[in-house]
């Protein structure tokens, strides 16, 4: 099964890079080596993955994306093509965003499977916060934006009030939820040594500028402030590109106060210290656009979180057993006092943090990437198992019939099923578990890798030769 990832990717700083280069690596764990994947033009790149191709094949706010990348698409030949994108991921600028959501519906017509991952709605964000000037032109593109996204094989939205405003809305297309995962393999046990000694950390890390404002947070820090001194605010990351200069603007505000400091973007590597460093992570948004990739990575290192009121945080909080405070959206005193209120609760940013860490334990990259390869699979087994169906029904005398035996018998190869390959070639499983490969795994006996109810391996993968022994027995075993 050959899956082609389209997807933003590190070292860009467009939305949904960092999501997007955690999904190879759970894709290699999974099927293995080597998975293309389709990613934005870059002057320099200084990530590799081993295992994956990763060819620059479109670019932000450019109109030649669906050329370009109907192009690679061609070249690679895979059976699958993910999406993870959302609405903003193919331009900044309308008329590009527009043309690259229709992309899946273009791979669709050409005869791949298609999956998109899609992280927002149109229908959810406050257009108002988002900066959008003529909202209802908006309004119109988001729809059919959104049909022509239904229009893919399957789609995937992030929160269960996502999948039900597209189901009551729209009508349309085979909608899944999957959780947003935390960016990672294995969450850090929270090292709770590190928290508010001395000083008791409080983080905001994001792209500030839009629904993302900084003014009430300061607010409130000045006020939590009066009451516990050993206490510090760090913002961490940079402006939103709609945007550019509100972060300084905020810091030239805040340069009296030492206690109030800006990182700036933070590098991935240093990430886990700041984290981990953290006794609450702040989210003093207006509004939001899906679900919070910052609460999954406070998650990540068990750190306790108070988030605004919004349905989409409390939602997210509901379903995937996140620990998380809200206070009253816009307010300050509700934020300073919940603040105070935790930072005075040992016991309880204590359970917080364990909990956070217990959901990141469920949530985990490889967990939420082997839910999506079983969706692939089973596709991958049913479009199978139709070829053979409608083989079945060509006549013997056909001329093509042997050649379209092998080329369907080849196509049972590629399930991704440890057990049906067992059953195709018993002696290359015997192989793979036997104490030779060096993981130390007892060596099976034939019968013990074979379902035995099932008919004797003699030819699966030829698709007529099992025709006829079925029919020597008496029976189809189509």
């Amino acid at each position: 099964m050959k899956i082609g990832l389209v997807t933003a990717f590190l070292p860009s700083g467009n939305p949904l890079n960092e999501f997007g280069f955690t999904l190879p690596a759970g894709l290699v764990n999974e099927l293995g080596p080597t998975r293309p994947i389709l990613g934005e033009d870059l002057v320099r790149l200084n990530r590799k993955l081993p295992g994956f191709k990763v060819e620059r094949c479109w670019a932000f706010n450019k109109l030649s994306n669906p050329v370009r990348l109907m192009r690679a698409i061609r070249k690679h030949k895979p059976e699958i093509v993910w999406f993870n994108i959302g609405f903003a991921s193919f331009g900044g600028s309308p008329v590009p965003a527009f043309i690259g959501l229709a992309i899946p519906a273009l791979t669709r017509m050409g005869g791949a499977y298609t999956h998109v991952t899609l992280h927002q709605l149109v229908e959810t964000v406050d257009l108002n916060d988002a900066g959008v000037k003529s909202q209802l032109l908006y309004k119109i593109a988001g729809s059919v934006a959104t049909h022509m996204l239904l229009s893919a094989n399957s789609l995937s939205v992030l929160l269960p009030a996502y999948r039900r405003i597209l189901r009551e809305r729209y009508r349309r297309g085979s909608v899944y939820v999957r959780a947003h995962g935390i960016l990672s393999g294995r969450p850090e046990y929270p090292q709770l040594a590190k928290r508010g000694n001395p000083v008791h950390q409080i983080l905001a890390f994001g792209k500030w500028g839009t629904y993302k404002r900084l003014e009430l947070l300061v607010a409130a820090f000045e006020k939590l402030g009066e009451k516990i001194q050993n206490v510090r605010l760090v913002i961490a990351g940079g402006n939103h590109p709609k945007m550019p200069g509100y972060v300084e603007s905020v810091a030239s505000y805040c340069k009296g106060d030492s206690r109030i400091q800006f990182t700036g973007y933070v590098a991935e590597e240093a990430i886990p210290e700041l984290f981990q460093e953290t006794s609450i992570t702040v989210m003093p948004y207006t509004s939001s656009a899906g679900s919070s990739g910052v609460a999954h990575l406070a998650c990540e290192y068990g750190v306790p979180i108070v988030a605004s009121n919004i349905a989409d945080f409390q939602e997210v909080a509901k379903e995937e057993g996140i620990a998380m405070d809200f206070f009253e959206s816009g307010s300050v005193e509700s934020l300073a006092q919940r603040l105070e209120y935790l930072l005075e609760n040992p016991e309880r940013l204590k359970a917080m943090a364990e909990q956070n860490f217990s959901a990141a334990l469920r949530m985990s990259m490889p967990e939420i990437i082997r839910q999506y390869v079983r969706n692939f699979d089973l596709h991958h087994r049913v479009k199978v198992l139709r070829a053979a169906s409608r083989f079945r029904r060509i006549p013997r005398w056909m001329p093509l019939r042997p050649a379209l035996s092998r080329s369907i018998g080849q196509k049972f190869l590629t399930w991704h099923d440890a057990e049906f390959a067992a059953y195709v070639d018993p002696s290359a499983a015997a192989a793979i578990a036997s104490p030779a490969n060096g993981n130390g795994a007892a060596e099976l006996d034939h019968h013990d890798l074979v379902d035995d109810t099932l008919p004797p391996p003699e030819r699966v993968v030829n698709i007529e030769r099992g025709s006829k022994l079925s029919s020597r027995k008496g029976g189809d075993a189509a």
